[in-house]
């Protein structure tokens, strides 16, 4: 199964804010918001869907705490609240007013439609086609 498309690395809604720098490690290396997400044990496009869903208020309260449970890097833990403030800023504003889609006359989203993708169509229809050839061979 595939990924869904606002999950997908090249097309994703939230890769600015994933690869967002968090800071710098104390080994020098850079830190990530996908890599420190990653690490909290966290689904990094799961959060960042659940994110964008919140108030910037929110969203950067959750962040604030994430980031105050990860290892100091060049960044002290009184330094959270600022650096989640900065990384929010990188999230798409779904959840701040903007419409992302239609809603339903009961005020619901509507469900996503399924998304096939081609490759699973055409393996289908090759498929068929090898057990058809192979029928028609045999009888």
């Amino acid at each position: 199964m595939g990924l869904r498309p606002e999950y997908s690395l090249a097309h994703s809604e939230f890769n600015d804010f994933l690869f967002a720098l968090v800071g710098e490690e104390k080994s020098g290396q850079p830190l990530t918001v996908l890599s420190a997400l990653a690490r909290l044990g966290l689904d990094p496009w799961e959060e960042a869907a659940r994110l964008a869903g919140m108030s910037k208020d929110a969203a950067t309260s959750a962040l604030t705490s994430a980031i105050a449970d990860l290892p100091e890097g060049d960044w002290q833990a009184s330094d959270s609240r600022s650096i989640a403030s900065r990384l929010v800023s990188w999230l798409p504003a779904r959840g701040r007013g903007a419409a992302d889609s239609p809603e339903r006359g009961d005020g619901s989203r509507p469900l996503p439609k399924p998304d096939v993708p081609k490759w699973l169509v055409w393996a289908a229809l090759a498929l068929a086609g090898l057990a058809m050839a192979m029928w028609l061979q045999g009888g």
